[in-house]
């Protein structure tokens, strides 16, 4: 018999490279930026501007003018332009200055950098290539029919800045079976993996834990929980979120979608619509969204908190029932990648099911330890 020689093993992790990813990145609801005046988002290492035209498009440029340095973010919307506070040189959403007031023409060459947009769902996204390049047609976000839809809610949203991490341990979550029990208070019961070209899919089903209660507006029992959660690129995520209850079935859409602030820090953001029951008013289905989305809270808090202390590492140590945390990793490299650069590994299609048997055990007892500690408190 051979046994491993008794070294402790290293924590390897290379320098973060000073790229990000290319692909479509959610800034937020739409909403938020359709005020008139001129809103700041640093995102990509850079400070970037975003103002609604004079035709209700919303637009996005680098922040800085290209004449004097201005902060564009501090100045004004004219005519349906950015008006830079320096010098009143007027910025159009194509990144042409389109008018100077004090001049008599516009300088040939005053074009800043411009991100393409796309406004969909009632979220406003960028895309990032650092090759320059345009969007990419079959990388685009799918639309979500109750986002348009009167017998779904409206968005319930979340925003919070984590400093000290970077984008890739919140996308190790999709392989990240584990972790779902003691940080989400979920009960996993089945837990699927497929990456497929630009899209990482986890098919997850649960059933209540019984020490943890989640929410009801009416006192029902949970049945069961089942969720089928996509990344379209490297930052958006849908989930296809139900609850399955005693009285009927929660339907929800759960968005998890963030952008980089630099390699060192991201905003992570989160949102959840709805589908309004029948019968019910639209202030109780709403009333439903923000409990459910309270619960949720509280979970991607305890991730936060991880991830700001946590080590990065390169080469993590599995055990058998750990998830494809290479696997997803080599797919996530495609999009740190230049086009004609991705290897055929990171885009070809990936299954893996996990092996639950040991997983139920442990945590069936560890429900069952909890509910009886429960017990013993209360008879005191």
């Amino acid at each position: 018999m051979t046994t491993a020689p008794d070294i402790p093993r290293q924590i390897e992790a290379d320098p973060i490279a000073q790229r990000y990813a290319r692909g479509w990145h959610c800034l937020g609801l739409s909403k938020d930026f359709r005020d008139g005046r001129p809103h700041q988002v640093q995102a990509f290492g850079a400070k970037l501007v975003v103002w609604e035209d004079a035709d209700g498009e919303l637009r996005v440029l680098d922040a800085y003018c290209r004449h004097m340095g201005g902060d564009l973010s501090q100045g004004t919307v004219k005519d349906g332009n950015i008006a830079c506070p320096f010098h009143d040189w007027r910025w159009g959403g194509d990144g042409r200055c389109k008018q100077i007031p004090y001049s008599r023409r516009v300088p040939l060459r005053a074009r800043t950098s411009a991100w393409p947009t796309l406004d969909q769902d009632g979220m406003l996204f960028v895309w990032n290539d650092p090759e320059g390049n345009p969007p990419i047609a079959e990388q685009a976000i799918p639309k979500i029919p109750g986002a348009t839809s009167d017998e779904w809610t409206d968005w319930h949203w979340y925003s919070i800045r984590i400093d000290g991490s970077n984008c890739r341990e919140i996308v190790d979550n999709v392989v990240d079976m584990a972790h779902f029990f003691y940080v989400h208070y979920s009960m996993p019961t089945y837990f699927k993996n497929v990456f497929e070209g630009h899209v990482a899919t986890q098919v997850m089903n649960g059933t209540d834990r019984g020490d943890v209660a989640v929410p009801s507006e009416d006192d029902s029992t949970l049945l069961a929980m089942k969720s089928t959660a996509s990344y379209f690129g490297p930052s958006f995520m849908i989930d296809d979120l139900v609850y399955e209850y005693d009285t009927g079935n929660f339907e929800s859409i759960l968005i998890n979608c963030h952008y980089p602030v630099d390699t060192n820090s991201f905003v992570l953001q989160y949102g959840i619509i709805v589908k309004k029951p029948q019968g019910v008013s639209d202030e109780y289905a709403h009333a439903s969204a923000v409990s459910m989305g309270e619960f949720i809270k509280t979970g991607f808090e305890q991730d936060v908190a991880i991830w700001r202390n946590k080590a990065r590492i390169d080469n993590p140590l599995l055990c058998e029932e750990d998830g494809p945390v290479y696997q997803l990793r080599r797919w996530y490299q495609q999009f740190y990648t230049d086009v004609d650069a991705v290897l055929p590994e990171m885009t070809e299609r990936f299954e893996f099911e996990l092996d639950m048997t040991r997983p139920a055990e442990a945590w069936g007892q560890e429900v069952a330890d909890n509910i009886a500690r429960a017990a013993e408190n209360e008879s005191v």
